[in-house]
C-alpha cells in the first residue's frame, strides 16, 4: 500500500471514530435531559419560604467581631517574630 492510501484510510477511520464518540455524547446529553425533565415532573421541588434577612453588621453587641479582630492581631504578631 502506498502512503497516500494509508493516509486516507487513517483519516477515514479517525472521522468514523470521532463521529461515533460525538453521537454517543449527544445521546448521553439527551438521555440526561429527559431524566431531569422526568424527575421534575414526578417530584417537583418543594416551595420554600424566603429566608429572613440577616441583621445588619453593626446592630449586634459586637463581641464576635472583637474576638475575631483579637485573634487576627495575635496571629499577625506571632508571625512577625
Amino acid at each position: 500500500m502506498s502512503e497516500t492510501v494509508l493516509l486516507y484510510e487513517s483519516l477515514r477511520l479517525m472521522l468514523i471514530g470521532m463521529g461515533i464518540v460525538f453521537s454517543f455524547l449527544l445521546l448521553l446529553v439527551g438521555i440526561l435531559r429527559l431524566m431531569s425533565w422526568t424527575a421534575l415532573r414526578l417530584a417537583p421541588l418543594p416551595q420554600t419560604e424566603p429566608a429572613a434577612l440577616p441583621a445588619a453588621p453593626g446592630s449586634g453587641d459586637g463581641v464576635p467581631i472583637a474576638v475575631i479582630a483579637a485573634a487576627i492581631a495575635r496571629y499577625r504578631a506571632g508571625r512577625r517574630r
